[in-house]
């Protein structure tokens, strides 16, 4: 078996025990709770539709992070991170209709794209260590 982000693992001095230590996934937890305070304040129509896309899409994020990093090779924790990165471009997409709709301003639509921009650099470095790793091990 290839090892994949196990618990040997260390960045910078921090060892990596969960993936509940990677830099990645509690950037990407953030922002799905700042999702969810938002739409929460979407109308009571949404609740079922736009608003769960988007608290989905958000779960997705980290959800993909934290399979991947249990798979224990590099590969699939690679692919489960390209996952989540299409989620965020989801989550992104979810907003731009809710500034159609009305229900986000322009200005948040503007700080949750950097937001979810931060996290695509943060999971595009985490695959490419992990891609590094992999070819490490050959």
């Amino acid at each position: 078996m290839v090892k994949g982000a196990g618990s040997d693992d260390v960045v910078g001095v921090t060892k990596i025990k969960s993936f509940e230590d990677l830099n990645v996934w509690k950037a990407c937890r953030e922002l799905r709770r700042n999702l969810f305070d938002l739409t929460s304040a979407f109308p009571n129509e949404e609740r079922f539709r736009l608003a769960d896309q988007i608290r989905r899409a958000a779960i997705s994020v980290t959800s993909n992070i934290a399979e991947g990093y249990g798979r224990y090779h590099y590969q699939e924790n690679i692919q489960f991170c390209r996952q989540s990165r299409g989620s965020l471009y989801e989550v992104l997409d979810h907003l731009t209709t809710a500034v159609d709709l009305g229900y986000v301003s322009d200005g948040e639509l503007q700080k949750y794209r950097s937001a979810i921009v931060d996290a695509v650099k943060l999971i595009n470095g985490y695959i490419r260590m992990l891609g590094q790793r992999k070819r490490a091990e050959v």
